[in-house]
C-alpha cells in the first residue's frame, strides 16, 4: 500500500500549479516547509551548463543554495559525482562529497545564516536541466524530512519535466517573436463576429501606432474605413463558415504602409472560450514615409528628390504614376530614375524595389 504524503492535495497539488505562480513554485514551498518542520525549503534548476540558474526559496535563513551545490563543480559530469541523483542528502555527507569548496561555503554561508542541517535530492531532466529539492534546519534535521523529500521526488521529476518542456515551448516562441518584430508582422485571431480572440505584441503595437485600425469597445476589430471594414467582416463571415475559403488581403494604409491578410485559422487550441475562426496577418511600417525617404537619403546618398521618388516606386507606383503623385513631369521622372539606379545599383524598378526592401532599411 502507497505510503501517503502528508497533506497530500495541499502539498502536491501547488508543486504541479507552482509553474505558472510568480514567483514559481512558493505556495509549495511554503507548505513544504510547514509539514517538514523546516527552517527553509528551497528550489535550484540549472541547465547541464551551469550558466543559467533559477533559483526559489521560502523562509529566511541561508542564500545560494545553487552555489553551495555547485561549487567547484561547475561541469554536469561533477555535479553527478557530488550527488547521486533522486538519492536525499545530507549536509555532511554534500560537504564530505563536495571538498573544501562546500566546507567552507558551509561554514562561512550557512552556519552564520543559522542553516545548521539540510536535506538535498537532485533529479536529472532528459532535456539536460539538473534540479535541486532542498530543506534546511536550524537544527539537525532527521529522517521523517528525508523520508518526505523521498515521498515528493516523483511529483518533483513531473513538475521538472514539465518545466523544461515549457521553457522550450517559450524559447521557440520568443525566436519567432523576434523574426515577426523584424519583418514587422503581427497576428490577431478573430472569432466568427469579428471579435478579436488574441493578438501577439507586435499587432498590439502596430495598432496603438496607427488611426487606421483599432481594437474596439466590445473586442471587434475595426478598421477605419467603413468600405474595409465591410470586406474584412464578409471575409471573417465566409472563412467561419467555409475553412476552406481563400486568404483575402487588404490594404488599410499608405502612410505609413499597413497591410492586412485574413486567412482561416489552421491549428485550433482546446485552451476554451471563443474559439476563433480566422487569422489576420498584419504588416505595418514602423516609419512614416518621410522618415523612409530620409533613411534612403542617407543610405544610398540619393538627393531629397530622387529619395521621393525612389520610395513611390518601392511601393509599386510606375514612372508616370509616381511623377503625378510627386508633381513631377515625366521626363524629369525619368531623369532622377536613372541617377536612382546609377547610386543604388538597380538594373530596373523589379531591382529598385528588391534592394531597397531587402536593405538595412528593412530593420530600420
Amino acid at each position: 500500500m502507497r505510503t501517503p504524503v502528508p497533506g497530500e492535495t495541499d502539498l502536491l497539488v501547488p508543486l504541479h500549479e507552482g509553474l505558472f505562480e510568480q514567483p514559481m513554485w512558493q505556495t509549495f514551498l511554503s507548505r513544504l516547509r510547514a509539514a517538514a518542520g523546516a527552517a527553509q525549503a528551497a528550489i535550484v534548476v540549472m541547465a547541464a551548463s551551469g550558466e543559467d540558474v533559477i533559483e526559489v526559496r521560502s523562509g529566511q535563513g541561508g542564500e545560494g543554495f545553487a552555489r553551495f551545490l555547485t561549487e567547484g563543480h561547475a561541469d554536469e559530469s561533477a555535479r553527478l559525482q557530488l550527488m547521486r541523483e533522486a538519492r536525499v542528502y545530507a549536509l555532511e555527507e554534500i560537504v564530505a562529497a563536495g571538498g573544501p569548496a562546500q566546507a567552507d561555503f558551509a561554514a562561512d554561508v550557512l552556519r552564520p545564516a543559522g542553516i545548521f542541517d539540510l536535506r538535498a535530492v537532485r533529479l536529472r531532466e532528459p532535456a539536460g536541466l539538473d534540479g535541486w529539492l532542498i530543506l534546511a534546519g536550524r537544527e539537525e534535521l532527521g529522517a521523517a524530512q528525508g523520508r518526505l523529500l523521498a515521498l515528493v521526488v516523483p511529483h518533483f521529476r513531473a513538475a521538472l519535466r514539465a518545466f523544461s518542456a515549457l521553457e522550450r515551448e517559450r524559447a521557440r516562441a520568443q525566436i519567432s517573436a523576434e523574426a515577426f518584430r523584424r519583418m514587422n508582422f503581427g497576428w490577431i485571431t478573430l472569432d466568427a463576429a469579428c471579435c478579436v480572440v488574441d493578438m501577439d505584441s507586435q499587432a498590439e503595437s502596430l495598432l496603438a501606432r496607427t488611426s487606421a485600425i483599432r481594437k474596439g469597445p466590445r473586442g471587434r476589430l475595426l478598421p477605419a474605413s467603413p468600405e474595409i471594414d465591410r470586406a474584412l467582416t464578409s471575409q471573417v463571415r465566409a472563412l467561419a463558415a467555409d475553412p476552406a475559403a481563400r486568404p483575402k488581403a487588404l490594404h488599410l494604409s499608405r502612410d505609413p504602409w499597413i497591410d492586412l491578410l485574413v486567412a482561416p485559422v489552421r491549428l485550433h487550441g482546446l485552451a476554451g472560450g471563443n474559439q476563433p475562426v480566422a487569422v489576420a496577418y498584419i504588416s505595418g511600417d514602423r516609419s512614416s514615409s518621410a522618415d523612409r525617404r530620409e533613411q534612403l537619403v542617407g543610405l544610398f546618398g540619393l538627393s531629397p528628390s530622387e529619395a521621393r521618388l525612389a520610395w513611390a516606386m518601392a511601393q509599386g507606383l510606375g514612372i508616370a504614376e509616381a511623377a503625378a503623385e510627386l508633381g513631377l513631369t515625366v521626363e524629369t521622372a525619368r531623369n532622377y530614375s536613372k541617377k536612382i539606379y546609377a547610386k543604388t545599383g538597380a538594373r530596373g524598378q523589379a531591382d529598385l524595389v528588391r534592394h531597397i526592401l531587402t536593405s538595412v532599411l528593412a530593420l530600420a
